[in-house]
């Protein structure tokens, strides 16, 4: 999983700066460029406030990070070919 690429990919799609989300969760911008750059793994509290604030559920942040090996292998063939379509859908609605 890849959850920091993909809240700062949200923050920087909806124009958001790292100071205004950390406020908002209270948390350092040294601690969210840690998240962002996935060095630091936030407790579930601290995601349900990013998720919050950017205005998109946690089980779809969960989704859109999710990576090839987190996959199963009977599976990988399904997951390439449904995680592109439902990330760009998955946009469209955020």
């Amino acid at each position: 999983m890849n959850i920091g690429k993909v809240i700062k990919a949200i923050r920087s799609d909806k124009n958001i700066k790292q100071k205004e989300l950390s406020e908002s969760c209270n948390i350092s911008v040294t601690y969210l460029s840690q998240i962002e750059n996935n060095k630091k793994e936030p407790a579930l509290s601290t995601l349900e406030g990013i998720s919050k604030y950017l205005g998109i559920p946690l089980p779809i942040i969960f989704f859109m990070s999710l990576e090839d090996n987190d996959i199963p292998p009977h599976k990988k063939e399904f997951f390439k070919h449904l995680h592109p379509s439902l990330n760009g859908l998955i946009k469209e609605f955020f």
